[in-house]
């Protein structure tokens, strides 16, 4: 029963419509016709789109292969089968799993499917609880981390948010992890010669709960997806020295891996940090497990 739940579970995956993947990862489309789209490939350099997508499937006419939605997780991180599912399973993809109906892509374009309603000081007893449980530093959240009252489709909903530099808002509950608006990192410069780069708020909350001194003494880049690094050359080349400090798992490695290789080369100062939470996926993982509960 559980093996076929398992076969089930990737079978939707691979039916997730190539258009919401490419949407959570911020990568340009051109529609050609009706549900078929051309996008560049991420995987080399090129000025002509020459990968198509249509429904859940791709093909890559540069290099003659193609696939489902698995498929090109894979080839996107350069990672494995089970990785790829894994990160399709944990990832919050903007619209659901599930095969729309109509093209909910274009329907989004057409209008803007939430409002935010509300924003205000974090201060809700529920979201407070929420951020407790990941053993945050309340203070600190106060500081990065507004309460945010929204609407989706006429359903009222609430979370902690924390911004990106689109203005737009990551939003988190116990129940909830999505973003309003455009995907997009979040650069929080007060002029050090020194960056760390983590993949998401919750991490760089937990780096200043367990470093509480590198808050003043570090720059820091959060992702908010690992699918922004391709956008933060800008923001890296201002520093002297990059401090990598991404999860801990298959796609994370590969990225540090890739980084610290490029900007070596670009004559930049860089280390894997990730040291500091050694045997754990992430920070919050970490901060989380050596975190003695009172009483």
């Amino acid at each position: 029963m559980k093996i076929q739940i398992i076969v089930n579970d990737i079978e939707k995956l691979r039916n997730i419509p190539m258009i919401n993947i490419l949407q959570r990862l911020n990568i340009e489309t051109i529609e050609k016709k009706k549900e078929q789209f051309w996008f560049k490939a991420h995987w080399r350099n090129e000025q002509t789109p020459s990968v198509k997508c249509e429904h859940n499937l791709f093909y890559d006419f540069g290099e003659g292969f193609g696939g489902n939605t698995v498929d090109f997780i894979m080839k996107y991180f350069s990672i494995g089968f089970l990785q790829a599912v894994r990160w399709l399973q944990s990832e919050d993809v903007i619209f659901s799993f599930d095969q729309p109906k109509q093209n909910v892509f274009l329907e989004m374009k057409k209008e803007k499917q939430y409002r935010v309603e509300r924003i205000q000081l974090l201060q809700n007893k529920i979201l407070i609880d929420y951020l407790n449980t990941r053993k945050l530093n309340i203070e600190i959240c106060k500081r990065y981390l507004d309460e945010v009252y929204y609407k989706i489709k006429d359903r009222k909903y609430f979370g902690v948010g924390f911004r990106n530099d689109q203005n737009q808002f990551e939003i988190r509950n116990k129940y909830a992890k999505l973003c309003l608006g455009i995907k997009w990192f979040t650069w929080i410069n007060k002029s050090n010669k020194s960056i760390i780069v983590l993949e998401s708020w919750s991490d760089f909350i937990s780096l200043l709960t367990l470093y509480p001194k590198c808050e003043k003494s570090k720059d820091f880049l959060i992702l908010n997806s690992l699918s922004m690094l391709s956008k933060v050359d800008q923001v890296l080349n201002v520093y002297s020295e990059l401090l990598f400090a991404l999860d801990n798992d298959v796609a994370g490695s590969n990225a540090t891996e890739n980084c610290l290789k490029k900007w070596n080369l670009a004559g930049v100062r860089c280390k894997d940090i990730r040291y500091l939470f050694h045997g754990s996926k992430d920070i919050n993982d970490f901060l989380i497990l050596n975190t003695k509960t009172s009483g």
